[in-house]
């Protein structure tokens, strides 16, 4: 999921294009380890709260597990993620604001907090955790990268639909200014019809960057009053951030 104004186009207009950017079954390995980490609680929780769960790629395998709860800022992937998890509940609400007024055993907020690029959205989505927590409970953040581990890349994927739909994309991501707290991940997207028409769509994405000591010092002053950092083993070097509700 995207925030603010001026949203992603891939988060937008393309949403229904989403399951052939981002397929579900590659997210498979990295539930499975953050299901690992959830369950090493002394207590496992059986609720679950996704902020920014997007086109639902993680909640299709997390509802194997959990009692989940799904929330998005983009109605367009809200409806996407709708369609692949039948009878999971969806809220819309952005991650900065959203207050359902429950408790859950654990929150979780993968790769749409990396669109929050300053620290007062970084750290009222945090708040935004914390408010939703039981105490006890537990929030799991998966920032795609932090300060220290971010690199420059050049990737590309995409899938093919049986209906004969195609996405094949190129992702550069890149630091145009190492002295601010974002970066850059600039798409060029090709969409091809089922009539085989093609075309072309260029879509810059400019992503939060801040170091661990900053997330640590964060999610402690919003009072999470222990926080874990891990290796995430299905994607090094990304840092899995566990905050416990006292």
């Amino acid at each position: 999921g995207a925030v603010g104004t001026g949203a992603p186009k891939l988060y937008s207009e393309l949403a229904a294009w989403w399951p052939l950017f981002s397929a579900a079954p590659d997210y498979a390995e990295e539930a499975s380890a953050f299901h690992t980490l959830l369950q090493s609680r002394p207590s496992p929780p059986r609720t679950v709260l996704e902020l920014g769960s997007g086109g639902g790629n993680n909640a299709t395998h997390l509802r194997a597990w959990y009692d989940l709860t799904l929330s998005d800022l983009s109605e367009a992937m809200l409806a996407v993620s709708r369609e692949q998890n039948p009878g999971i509940e969806h809220i819309h609400g952005d991650m900065r604001t959203l207050r359902i007024g429950r408790d859950f055993d654990a929150v979780f907020v993968h790769d749409a907090l990396m669109y929050l690029t300053e620290a007062r959205d970084l750290t009222a989505a945090m708040a935004t955790a914390f408010a939703h927590c039981r105490p006890g409970g537990v929030a799991l953040f998966v920032p795609d990268c932090t300060k220290e581990t971010f690199a420059p890349a050049t990737e590309h994927g995409g899938e093919d639909a049986s209906d004969g739909r195609a996405v094949r994309y190129l992702e550069w991501t890149f630091d145009p200014d190492p002295n601010d707290t974002s970066f850059v991940a600039h798409y060029t997207i090709v969409l091809r019809e089922c009539d085989r028409s093609t075309r072309v769509i260029d879509d810059r994405h400019e992503c939060g960057l801040f170091a661990e000591a900053d997330w640590v010092r964060w999610l402690r002053q919003v009072g999470f009053s222990r926080v874990q950092v891990f290796s995430d083993p299905s994607a090094p070097p990304r840092q899995l951030f566990l905050a416990t509700r006292p």
